[in-house]
């Protein structure tokens, strides 16, 4: 993979839950919060690590079972409500990340594109030392604009300047996935977060990576 003048305007794509950091225990404990506040069923710990990853909106229709705006809204209020406070803390970078971005430095600019909230998110990268490694930060706004991730990614292109064909993805999730081929840019899936291999090829990630170690040499396989 070139470190010279042929990544000048490459750009990489990070994800942030599930790729560069564990939220499980944060978004498993806000979740829980919101459903127990709301006095609804709530699933064990397992079943709600799943739903880490998607936007909150269709994660709450889902786990209460409605398409009800006010009463989603009411929970993602309540889960924010613990989040913003003590959830977004919950949270560890994964083992060998800061050595994979180390190893990636030259090889294009790095962005954070992540369904969390922006604020949040941009909360997290600096509290767990990510900040330096990053040119910028982007995530959902409160009302719910850019919870569909291929409009955040179409935005970052946009506001950016960046060239899909010249922009790669990096994700755990389809949605990851899905929102790269959506705006034409190439898709990485990686193993170590909460997304299976059989959901990230059948998203059309053109390559999946087992651990951080090996994501420069993915990388250079999927630009060639």
């Amino acid at each position: 993979m070139s470190r010279g003048p042929a990544a000048k305007g490459r750009a990489l794509l990070f994800d942030l839950d599930g790729t560069l950091t564990d939220p499980r225990a944060g978004i498993v404990g806000c979740l829980r919060h919101a459903l127990d506040r709301l006095g609804q069923p709530c699933p064990d710990d397992e079943a709600l690590a799943s739903f880490i990853g998607p936007p909150l909106r269709g994660t709450f229709a889902t786990l209460l079972g409605t398409r009800e705006a006010p009463l989603i809204e009411e929970a993602i209020r309540l889960y924010r409500e613990r989040f913003g406070v003590v959830g977004l803390f919950e949270n560890r970078v994964y083992d060998g990340v800061p050595d994979m971005l180390e190893r990636l430095r030259g090889a294009g600019r790095f962005l954070v594109v992540t369904s969390k909230m922006a604020e949040y998110a941009e909360r997290i990268v600096r509290h767990f030392g990510l900040a330096p490694h990053f040119v910028a930060v982007y995530g959902a706004e409160p009302a719910g604009r850019f919870d569909d991730k291929a409009e955040l990614v179409a935005h970052v292109l946009a506001r950016e300047g960046l060239a899909p064909e010249r922009t790669v993805m990096i994700g755990d999730r389809a949605f990851d996935v899905v929102a790269a081929r959506k705006n034409g840019l190439r898709a990485i899936g990686v193993l170590w977060g909460y997304g299976s291999e059989p959901e990230l090829r059948a998203a059309g990630a053109e390559a999946l990576c087992p651990a951080p170690a090996a994501l420069p040499a993915a990388l250079a396989r999927v630009l060639g």
